[in-house]
């Protein structure tokens, strides 16, 4: 009898933590938007892993931001390449620090 007081106290003490950490109200609150969803999803558990923000990008996604970031890499250094050229050839036109001394 003591053994089955000791875990229904080591229950208490988890469900208590739980409900501290606001575990219980997430879970409770992604269950009845699933339970009101009209058209049921084929995947509860994925269901809940979107609700609860535990799921990932989607592969495509990923593969999208990837290519997106590739091509804005290579924008960037092209326009870092453009400035470098457009600095030197304004160089050429103004006068050096020295030159404009003497005037």
């Amino acid at each position: 009898m003591a053994h089955y007081r000791a875990s229904e106290s080591k229950r208490e003490q988890f469900r208590r933590y739980l409900e501290k950490s606001g575990v219980l109200d997430s879970l409770t609150s992604v269950l009845v938007t699933l339970y009101e969803e009209t058209d049921k999803p084929n995947n509860a558990l994925d269901f809940i892993k979107l609700h609860l923000g535990a799921a990932g990008p989607e592969p495509a996604d990923t593969d999208a931001l990837r290519l997106e970031l590739a091509e804005l890499q290579q924008k960037c250094t092209l326009l870092l390449e453009e400035n470098k050229e457009l600095r030197n050839r304004l160089l050429q036109y103004e006068p050096s620090p020295e030159e404009g001394a003497a005037e």
